[in-house]
């Protein structure tokens, strides 16, 4: 069914019950399991990327977090060797959440070693609950700036967009309808229209009852587009 449609290309998003950054859970393994999985099934599937939460370092420290996360793709990528590249969400760094800013990220990207199957999907309800302002076009340009400097752009191959039910910097993570959360739509114009990231696909991920309120941010979203 994916190649007899026009979409291109292909996110596949895993689990969300896999933990990679606990490295002394007895679901570690597990974990790995499951994306060694996955990345077996998307490349069957037809998909070119795989999307991964970070996960949780409950008891550990955050160094000791990252290096899991690391230790743990470099781990599914040598028993699932083929092209699809996983990307890594950040998080609103609820809890005890790892990969909130992107210093996190690119820690786990420099501790892979093949670092070309790897970039990152940023959530903005996401980003905006760890502190990025993606409220207002000054916050928007510094943590793109930020994103460029720490990461590099190249690495963003995808959007999650929703606003956000939660103020800045909240760490709580609430996604909530386009335009109606403290991103607000002038928010969303200055994103998704940005000459940095404009071409970038964008996936919805707002909170649904039925069919109506998908297209209704769907509506919302291509009415802010220049």
């Amino acid at each position: 069914m994916i190649k007899s449609s026009d979409l291109f290309p292909i996110f596949l998003h895993l689990p969300y019950l896999p933990n990679v950054a606990a490295q002394n859970s007895k679901y570690y393994r597990r974990s790995i399991n499951s994306i060694v999985d996955d990345l077996k099934r998307a490349e069957k599937l037809g998909a070119q990327y795989l999307i991964i939460h970070i996960g949780h370092r409950m008891e550990a420290s955050e160094d000791q977090a990252l290096e899991a996360v690391s230790q743990g793709i470099d781990q599914a990528f040598e028993r699932a060797k083929n092209s699809v590249i996983l990307l890594l969400e950040n998080t609103a760094g609820q809890g005890t959440e790892i990969g909130y800013n992107f210093e996190h990220l690119r820690r786990i990207l420099d501790g892979v070693h093949d670092r070309e199957r790897m970039g990152i999907c940023l959530d903005t309800a996401h980003a905006f609950e760890a502190g990025y302002d993606l409220s207002r076009k000054e916050g928007i340009e510094q943590t793109l700036e930020s994103f460029d400097r720490t990461i590099g752009l190249k690495r963003l191959h995808l959007l999650h967009l929703n606003d956000s039910k939660t103020p800045l910097g909240s760490r709580k993570d609430r996604h909530w309808h386009i335009g109606e959360g403290y991103l607000g739509k002038e928010g969303f114009r200055g994103l998704i229209n940005h000459p940095s990231i404009r071409i970038l696909p964008g996936i919805m991920e707002t909170p649904r009852k039925d069919t109506v309120e998908d297209l209704k941010n769907m509506t919302v979203i291509r009415s802010l587009m220049e």
